[in-house]
């Protein structure tokens, strides 16, 4: 009995002992399970963060890449246009060289690349602003080419009236500018010096005695001037003979035979002209046309007849 209670105090004392054993292991538990939790914790933060990162590095740099083909595109659409590109390919090319280099820089570029695709984002909204610039010019220029083709035609038609008027001017002035006669006389002179007008046989006609008047001209030039006669018989045949001066000319395209010629200086004023014509033959009966002619128009006409 003795022996039971002097046993007693000891094993309350290891019971003691092993209660404050087992509460020791539980704390080093508890505290090995709070830091375990803790490191896991953090592990899945840092991951997360890790993670979230490298989202971050592929959107910049995917937006990065879509900068690029836009930059090519406005690049494409200013040369068009006729724009300046070569401060553009050069961007290009910086931003091709930092696209291969961009997945081997540190997760702390990421601000930086940020900031570089905002930069980015601002020169293309500068080169759109480049563009409609680009576009109102060409646009202006063409309306400003459509105004002087404009201009220009009628210009053209302004030119080619006044062409038109001065050609139709130099025609009245042409035709204004020609000479005619007036007051002919044909007479037939026998050999012992008579004359006779009218109609006339040939035994009166020794030579033929041809007047008329030049008339006066303000619009004619003062210059020396050819006046041919042309004598065509009831035949149609132009009387002419070489040896006595006649010769050929050329009226409305067609060469023709004169019978007789003189040549004048004619001043503005009214001259008397007189030609004589010996046939050396009598003429075939009939009626005759004498017609004058200078610088290849007709000035006047007459006639006689031979019966």
């Amino acid at each position: 009995m003795e022996i039971n209670q002097k046993q007693q105090p000891k094993k309350q004392e290891a019971q003691s002992r092993k209660r404050v054993f087992i509460i020791l292991v539980a704390l080093v538990i508890l505290a090995l399970s709070v830091g375990f939790v803790y490191q896991l914790l953090q592990s899945l933060d840092l991951e997360e963060k890790n993670e979230s990162t490298q989202q971050q590095l592929d959107a910049a740099y995917y937006e990065l890449d879509s900068m690029s083909n836009e930059l090519d595109t406005r690049i494409l659409k200013i040369a068009q246009l006729g724009g300046e590109i070569d401060t553009l390919l050069q961007i290009k090319n910086q931003l091709e060289e930092e696209k291969k280099a961009f997945r081997k820089k540190a997760y702390g570029q990421i601000n930086d690349l940020q900031e570089k695709v905002k930069g980015y984002k601002e020169l293309l909204v500068n080169q759109d602003k480049e563009i409609e610039r680009l576009k109102k010019m060409n646009a202006a220029l063409l309306e400003e080419n459509t105004e002087l083709k404009d201009e220009a035609n009628v210009l053209n038609e302004s030119i080619k009236d006044l062409n038109t008027s001065r050609t139709e001017l130099e025609k009245k002035v042409a035709v204004a500018s020609q000479l005619k006669i007036d007051g002919m006389k044909i007479l037939a002179v026998s050999s012992n010096g008579k004359e006779k007008d009218g109609e006339f046989k040939n035994r009166h006609i020794d030579h033929l005695k041809i007047q008329f008047d030049v008339l006066e001209n303000h619009v004619a030039p003062i210059e020396g001037k050819n006046i041919l006669v042309k004598i065509t018989g009831p035949d149609s045949k132009v009387v002419f003979d070489v040896a006595t001066g006649s010769g050929t000319f050329v009226f409305e395209g067609r060469e023709s035979f004169y019978t007789v010629k003189k040549e004048i200086l004619y001043d503005r004023n009214t001259q008397s002209l007189t030609f004589l014509y010996d046939k050396g033959s009598e003429y075939d009966l009939g009626k005759y046309t004498v017609e004058v002619y200078t610088d290849s128009y007709k000035m006047g006409q007459g006639s006689f007849v031979v019966k």
